[in-house]
């Protein structure tokens, strides 16, 4: 067993608190994949696989560890990925920037040998949409392969783009927004569930002098009509098509984190949404490293705080439980920025991302975990491999 502070949003199992659902096994291996780390893990239950966003490549598994097939060849960022179990596939967010990120990411290619048309002077943001019943083999080519789709997010584009002004300071990337990450599907917010919608999270910089970027940033886009949109992706030359607007552009009180969410789930046992994040640098704040949008509450709109010219913007609610200070409430949690998937019936799969220090290979180990009660945040965690 592992004991975990108090303060945490897992706790160890005592007994058989938490008994594994038909099917399901309490952990699945990855085993070696590559110089760059996990970014994501995504389940379709009722076939029985579990999918990878190892950076630039997608991979698919059965539920027992064995590789079914995998996507390569993308030269730019795949970040977290969400399955959609009304058209069987996996959404992911992809980023093309010249940023730290994005020059760590083709310097590694480079050093492999891998570079399949990308350049550094090229910006593009977009949902990339994987054809599940397609990856049937093992390296498998984004762009030849017919297996990924991908639609542009203006929104984000044109807010890393932007130049703002902030306490006297000219700065780029308005919001702070340094492109997308976190990714899940999820109806509406409030007591009525309208129709799903897919969230992308804005990544941010972690800025400490700027007061712009406190909040997190979710794009809802209702996918019913992207088909018009998609298209197939030449690193070459990317592509701007994709809609003029997000349906709803929403925000969230954490304070600042580095490199906004990283892993966003929506949790159907309980209607809410966790995100995961690395912790923010801000002394003021709190900087936890998980937080839980309270999907029972409609967004309300009021004036953003910390903006040079008054800003209104739709304003989420976070779950109020768990630590909280200066009215945000959050935990302090190892895990989830790699990987965290709601199972349905309280159970998530939850990457453990791990280096080795001889071969420098990333792997994952997904820990299957279980909600202590309905309406709690907390979970029993299976910790005996």
């Amino acid at each position: 067993m592992l004991a975990l502070s108090a303060a945490a949003p897992l706790r160890a199992e005592s007994g058989n608190a938490a008994a594994c659902p038909a099917g399901l096994p309490r952990t699945i291996e990855t085993g070696p994949q590559g110089k760059f780390h996990v970014q994501g893990i995504a389940v379709d239950t009722e076939k029985g696989y579990i999918y990878f966003s190892f950076t630039t490549k997608l991979i698919k598994m059965d539920l027992a560890g064995n590789l079914i097939g995998s996507v390569d060849g993308m030269v730019g960022h795949l970040g977290c990925i969400t399955f959609n179990p009304d058209d069987g596939c996996v959404y992911g967010s992809l980023e093309y920037k010249n940023d730290d990120i994005g020059k760590g990411i083709r310097n590694q290619l480079a050093q492999e040998g891998n570079n399949n048309g990308g350049n550094g002077n090229t910006t593009g943001f977009y949902a990339a949409v994987f054809d599940t019943n397609r990856i049937t083999r093992p390296d498998m080519d984004a762009e030849k392969d017919k297996v990924m789709t991908t639609v542009f997010i203006k929104e984000a584009y044109d807010d890393h783009t932007a130049v703002t002004e902030n306490n006297g300071r000219t700065l780029k990337h308005r919001l702070g927004c340094s492109g997308i990450d976190g990714t899940t599907i999820a109806p509406g917010f409030g007591a009525e569930k309208k129709d799903k919608h897919i969230y992308l999270a804005y990544g941010v910089y972690d800025d400490t002098l700027r007061t712009d970027n406190d909040y997190q940033v979710l794009l809802a886009y209702d996918t019913k009509d992207w088909k018009r949109f998609e298209q197939p992706l030449s690193q070459g030359s990317l592509h701007k098509s994709g809609p003029a607007a997000p349906d709803h552009k929403y925000f969230v009180r954490t304070g600042n984190t580095s490199w906004g969410i990283q892993n966003l789930a929506y949790d159907p046992a309980s209607g809410n949404c966790y995100a995961a994040v690395y912790k923010g640098k801000k002394s003021q704040y709190p900087n936890y490293s998980l937080f839980v949008i309270d999907g029972g509450k409609p967004a309300r709109r009021e004036l953003l705080q910390g903006f040079d010219t008054p800003t209104e913007g739709e304003v989420l609610s976070l779950v109020p439980a768990g630590k909280s200070a200066g009215g945000i409430y959050g935990w302090d949690f190892k895990w989830g920025t790699t990987g965290l998937c709601p199972l349905g019936g309280g159970y998530f799969y939850i990457s453990q991302n791990a280096r080795s220090k001889e071969t420098k290979q990333q792997s994952s180990r997904q820990m299957l975990n279980k909600k202590s009660q309905e309406n709690s945040v907390e979970f029993y965690l299976q910790t005996t491999y």
